[in-house]
């Protein structure tokens, strides 16, 4: 089997890097320019991810039989190894499951504060934000979700064992794989036992093309896999968690690791032009915010105003504008305070929040607060999402996370892993923008045992009833209206997944107050037109999305990795 996997995994880097090599079910490429989409196009089960290696192994999986949740625990260990700046097993993330039935689940293995946090653990003698505290090394990180989130997903709802699931990712560990790029980075120097992994002996970097062995990562997988969750939250890894966390001035205990477990979460449910919603609910702010943007985006005729015209841009940025306004106000951890979800959700809360917006004009963020909710019942961008649909139908949507790039750049010694860095996702002070840019009422402030608030947002869309699309994606703040702008291009605007996976995005967060777009994404005469509307502009990179369309009529399953990443989609044809 390790033969058999490596030299797969081999094939598929060769193929990366221009060297010839035959093997069928290649991933696809941007817009259809020069490739041929049907490349994606799978009968039997895809998986779309942000590695081709992952990405196989998935569909290796579904090959065997294993369901969509078996495949999708076998990809996000995959992933632990060949994307280590956002795959992971020290972190944490979300799953939404939706079988062909209409039975829908949402795991949250979202990271915890330890029970030593508090609410101004970040701040100096003054009072100030201590941003590096909160960004690297030890008390940056939660306590990681991702194994016991991912397990428990198995046992509840895949049918193949974790041995056997962890096994391709052990290997790769094991054996190494030929890298796709080189991994470098001045911070992995800060840390010894992350210099150890992430550095050769004489300090050099790796290089793209050659041999990554992690042989402390494959011990650690598996431990995980003969021993399930107690192999990582007790024991021996747990021990050498709490050693690094000792070293490295953190707080996290054993403690904090024997009592974590995630939690299943009722996914949040919305509608969108007769099409269903089916997202990821708090504490994630993902799926109340997409669903909130699209009530309010519903009233208007997006498919006439055109694709990434002034107009629908317009229009987008002011419903953005007003939700990251309420999620920045109304959503944390449900187990700390009560969201109002049904509100936030509701058409006629966005028909209120509607009711502001100037067609023809910008309204500025200084201007707009949070909605009312009285009168009304009631995540760094280094993440990483993946899609899958197996042969019955059934889909499951992961996005999951280190927060930023590798995370807190700390590995735990001897363990072969990094560590996340999600407590900067919590509000360090009121009114004080976080990591991320975004800023805070008190609901997301530091409590010991509490979930950082996050944009994740994995998403599976219906059509009459059935799974039609499932998408996700990485980006921090900028994950909804990612997500957001990939599912009104398919709905609005007619596009294949593979276009609307490509197709150049923009986004809006309340504050800072501007939109921010990828070159080539607007017209001149569309830049021209929003600044006279009083748009303030600016440019960055926006996500790296991962979708799938089902073919009512053929049966047909396609994939749409993005072209902005390294991400392919591999199925069982």
């Amino acid at each position: 089997m390790r033969r058999g996997l490596v030299l797969r995994g081999v094939i598929m880097v060769l193929a990366l890097l221009g060297i010839p090599a035959a093997m069928g079910g290649c991933g696809g490429g941007l817009n259809g320019a020069g490739m041929l989409e049907e490349a994606n196009v799978f009968a039997g089960g895809i998986v779309v991810s942000a590695h081709p290696i992952a990405s196989e192994v998935g569909a290796e999986v579904l090959r065997k039989g294993g369901n969509a949740v078996d495949a999708a625990v076998a990809v996000a260990y995959a992933l632990a190894v060949v994307y280590p700046s956002a795959g992971n097993i020290g972190g944490g993330g979300f799953m939404v499951i939706r079988r062909p039935d209409g039975e829908a689940r949402a795991i949250d293995f979202r990271e915890k504060a330890p029970g030593a946090a508090y609410r101004d653990m970040y701040l100096d003698p003054n009072g100030e934000v201590i941003e590096r505290l909160a960004r690297d090394g030890a008390l940056a990180a939660g306590v990681p979700g991702t194994v016991a989130g991912t397990l428990y997903a198995l046992e509840k709802y895949g049918t193949m064992s974790r041995q056997e699931l962890i096994q391709p990712a052990i290997e790769l560990a094991d054996y190494g794989w030929i890298l796709d790029k080189s991994i470098s980075d001045e911070k992995f120097k800060e840390f010894p036992s992350t210099s150890v992994i992430f550095n050769k002996p004489d300090g050099s970097k790796y290089e793209k093309g050659e041999l990554w062995v992690q042989k402390d990562l494959a011990k650690t997988l598996k431990v995980i896999a003969e021993q399930g969750r107690d192999g990582f939250y007790k024991g021996k890894v747990a021990d050498l968690i709490v050693k690094t966390m000792e070293d490295y001035d953190g707080i996290i205990t054993h403690e904090d690791l024997e009592n974590y477990r995630p939690v299943e979460r009722k996914p949040i449910r919305g509608s969108y032009r007769g099409y269903g919603i089916v997202s990821m609910a708090p504490p994630s702010s993902g799926g109340i915010i997409l669903t909130e943007i699209l009530n309010i985006l519903e009233r208007y005729d997006i498919k006439s105003l055109g694709w990434n015209t002034a107009e629908t841009v317009h229009l987008m940025v002011e419903a953005e504008r007003r939700a990251y306004a309420d999620r920045n106000e109304y959503i944390a951890d449900p187990d700390f305070i009560d969201v109002p979800v049904e509100t936030l959700t509701s058409k006629e809360f966005a028909d209120r929040r509607a009711e502001g917006i100037d067609s023809t004009q910008a309204t500025p963020s200084a201007q707009v607060g949070c909605g009312d909710i009285t009168q009304w019942p009631y995540e760094s961008e280094e993440t990483t999402h993946f899609s899958v649909v197996d042969r019955e139908g059934t889909a499951a949507a992961v996005t999951y996370t280190l927060e930023r790039g590798y995370g807190s750049y700390l590995v735990v010694e001897g363990a072969g892993f990094l560590l996340n860095n999600q407590m900067g996702d919590f509000s360090a002070k009121t009114g004080v923008p976080n990591s991320a840019g975004l800023v805070y009422g008190g609901a997301n402030a530091i409590e010991a045992h509490k979930r950082m608030l996050s944009s994740m947002t994995p998403t599976i869309i219906t059509k009459e009833g059935r799974n039609f699309m499932v998408i996700g994606s990485p980006g921090g703040p900028t994950i909804i209206t990612t997500v957001l702008q990939c599912i009104m291009n398919v709905i609005d605007h007619g596009m294949t997944i593979q276009e609307a996976v490509g197709a150049g995005r923009f986004h809006h967060q309340w504050l800072p107050d501007k939109i921010q777009y990828e070159e080539g994404a607007f017209s001149e005469e569309t830049i021209a037109r929003l600044e006279e509307m009083g748009h303030t502009l600016d440019t960055r990179n926006l996500g790296d999305a991962q979708g799938i369309i089902i073919d009512f009529e053929t049966g047909l399953l396609t994939g749409g990795p993005d072209p902005r990443g390294r991400g392919a989609a591999r199925g069982v044809k």
